[in-house]
């Protein structure tokens, strides 16, 4: 089967909104993402959604979710697509008069995470819980959902009991579903999203070719990418610069001030680099110098390996079946860990996708797909990542995809087929 090839014309543009062509329409996204959330919640028979998790809260909202102290923002969603949101007074204050799409946005009380456990007191933590959920419930009463089943999207018991207090029919699998169901297949704005953060990767990996040399440190060369990045308008909440021993196996501490050598590898992985919250995943190797035979040999069946599942991956195709493109136990180098299963084997070779989340639905990989299968359908996104030993070193190869009609589209374009050398 051969890739998807994009029209003419087709691809990424600038990265700026402009009125003179179209490029990623924001608002287009928004109330696509929440009307697809909406029906799914309807369909699960939900009144409502309080929604704490931040991508969650950013699927449906729009609003930039980047971290905090934990639920001090979160989201209320009714099943006549009304939205209100809670967040910290700076925030909120913010939202209120930038972001004019949500009508009703409102202080947040932090009922989890860092807040209540700075405090000291469990009374105040069940205070704090206690006051979330009857602002969380006012506002049900409010648009007239307090008496229909509420999806949640954790299952923090004590928060849940405040709801259930009050009369709330609280639901925790029924909203990790529809959210779930929601978020797997994207948009066309979403891919255009993931299409962009891979454009934005290839400006790192171009910066580390003018940067790495010998007699440089790996956190040297990441920095020097990760402006590159930033500039660019990237979030960079991820990824590391590796080199010589510390790439196979790969090492704990990822970018370290190792001083890069003649004969490297050095490797880059751009994870968790965010545009419009989308995130990346895209490893590419370079060598420092010619590589040599081995590692050249490395590359290839890592490459090939990665292109066997590539292949595989269609509408309709189960993921039981595509993980045999991955290596077995032997091509995982299993005797060198001690390893006798592949769920030992976390993150060397399997396919993730990619979203608003690092890792989201689906999951291709020999440690459980065999025996828990899944469906690919049109529109999933993921990332495929390889790694393959060599000359006491190693190498590693990953593509950022889109599922089209008859089989995937390659988001990324940093030249895959050798090695990239670079001289010095």
């Amino acid at each position: 089967m051969g890739f998807y090839q994009r029209d003419f014309m087709e691809g990424t543009r600038g990265t700026m909104s402009v009125d003179w062509e179209e490029r990623i329409d924001m608002q287009r996204m928004r109330e696509e993402r929440k009307e697809r959330a909406l029906t799914r919640m309807r369909e699960a028979g939900l009144g409502s959604m309080l929604l704490i998790n931040d991508p969650n809260v950013r699927y449906v909202t729009g609003l930039a979710m980047t971290g905090g102290s934990g639920a001090d923002h979160y989201t209320l969603l009714t099943e006549d697509g009304d939205i209100v949101h809670w967040d910290t007074a700076d925030h909120a204050s913010n939202q209120q008069f930038n972001c004019p799409w949500i009508s009703d946005i409102r202080y947040a009380c932090p009922g989890l995470g860092n807040v209540p456990r700075a405090s000291g007191r469990d009374s105040a933590r069940d205070w704090l819980k206690d006051k979330m959920a009857g602002l969380v419930y006012e506002a049900m009463e409010e648009y007239g959902v307090a008496k229909e089943p509420m999806g949640i999207d954790i299952g923090n018991a004590p928060l849940i009991s405040k709801f259930e207090d009050r009369g709330v029919d609280v639901r925790t699998d029924e909203c990790a579903k529809v959210m779930e169901d929601a978020r797997k297949v994207k948009t066309r704005d979403e891919i255009e999203c993931l299409r962009m953060v891979a454009a934005l990767c290839e400006a790192g990996f171009q910066r580390i070719t003018e940067t790495a040399k010998p007699g440089v440190r790996e956190s040297e060369v990441w920095g020097e990418a990760t402006r590159e990045l930033w500039g660019l308008g990237a979030m960079v909440q991820g990824g590391y610069v590796t080199s010589g021993p510390n790439t196979w196996p790969k090492h704990q501490a990822n970018t370290t001030d190792r001083i890069i050598r003649p004969g490297d590898i050095v490797y880059a992985d751009f994870y968790n680099i965010g545009f419009m919250g989308y995130r990346s995943c895209y490893y590419r190797t370079f060598s420092m110098g010619e590589p040599t035979q081995a590692q050249q040999d490395a590359y290839e069946t890592a490459r090939d390996n990665l292109y066997d599942v590539l292949e595989r991956i269609k509408p309709g195709a189960t993921t039981d079946e595509i993980c045999k493109g991955f290596p077995d136990m032997e091509g995982e180098h299993a005797d060198w860990y001690d390893a006798t299963d592949h769920w030992q084997m976390t993150t060397n070779h399997w396919a993730h996708g990619l979203g608003l989340q690092l890792y989201e639905v689906p999951l291709i990989w020999r440690g459980i797909s065999p025996d828990h299968p899944i469906e690919i359908e049109e529109g999933m996104t993921m990332a495929v990542e390889t790694m393959e030993p060599a000359d006491r070193q190693g190498v590693r190869v990953e593509e950022m995809v889109v599922v089209r009609e008859n089989g995937v589209e390659i988001l990324s374009q940093w030249p895959v087929e050798e090695i990239t050398q670079i001289e010095y």
